[in-house]
């Protein structure tokens, strides 16, 4: 019995990471299920504590836990220690192995839109949490230059020196658009309700060089980073293929077993 989970505050009930591995489960054959679990910040190590007593085979952590589970992980992968961040937890007996699957879910989400990023400029706008994987992603596929902007400069200065890239502010940002052939949002606002002042900056950039726009946010009817990729004819993707492929590979971490982000995403759009 494979007993999963994603957990977070109380946000996590809206999850889609449910519906999506339920129906691969039920693909895969598997006895099991993954649950949205809350949990309270000061419950956090408690929770993590009782894993192997209730059966469980894996977590996934979301906002606001994922730096928060480090000091209860005894062993970190290579890609969470580099983070700071855990997103995937494999529990091994009495251990808890922390992992993160977002920066290659990231750069398989990006690949598989047929995006080539070596030697070929890139605009992230956004230098929080969220940032930092998809930075350490267009570092390593070779985007160059690599733009990182955000309206706190000192935020994006702080993250390039750890993890590659050049940071600029806003006005700067403007400029490097102008150049750059991929654009992803890395920051929290995808509509004009959510930042009015970002919406309108998107609006006015002269992006004539862009191919492809890759928005980490999902679930916004009214993207204005779908509409600049449109008003410039580049291609553009949402968030909820890089969830995909996120959690394609946190599964086959818990459960040995490959499987294609695309019927994660499958799953999400009712194919599966």
């Amino acid at each position: 019995m494979i007993r999963l989970a994603v957990i977070g505050d109380q946000r996590v009930a809206h999850s889609l990471s449910p519906r999506m591995h339920n129906a691969v489960l039920r693909q895969e054959g598997l006895e099991g299920s993954y649950d949205a679990i809350p949990v309270e910040a000061d419950q956090l190590g408690a929770f993590l504590a009782g894993l192997a007593d209730r059966c469980f085979t894996g977590i996934n952590v979301t906002v606001p836990h994922k730096q928060a589970v480090l000091p209860f992980i005894d062993r970190l992968d290579e890609e969470a220690a580099t983070l700071g961040a855990v997103n995937t937890i494999v529990v091994k007996g009495e251990r808890l192995q922390g992992g993160n699957t977002d920066c290659p879910g990231f750069a398989q989400a990006l690949t598989e839109t047929g995006y080539a990023a070596q030697g070929r400029p890139a605009l992230v706008v956004g230098a929080g949490g969220a940032a930092r994987s998809v930075v350490l992603a267009m570092a390593r596929l070779g985007s160059a230059p690599l733009w990182v902007a955000a309206r706190r400069p000192a935020q994006a200065q702080a993250l390039c020196a750890e993890l590659g890239g050049e940071a600029i502010d806003m006005e700067q940002a403007a400029q490097a658009a102008a150049e750059a052939c991929l654009l992803v949002n890395a920051a929290a606002a995808s509509s004009p309700k959510e930042s009015p002042e970002l919406a309108a900056w998107a609006q006015s950039l002269n992006a004539s060089r862009l191919e492809q726009v890759m928005d980490i946010n999902y679930g916004r009817s009214d993207n204005f980073w779908a509409a600049l990729a449109q008003a410039h004819g580049a291609r553009f993707s949402d968030g909820l293929v890089m969830l995909a492929h996120q959690a394609a590979l946190s599964f086959t971490r818990w459960t040995g077993r490959p499987v294609a982000g695309a019927r994660f995403l499958a799953a999400l759009e009712g194919a599966a």
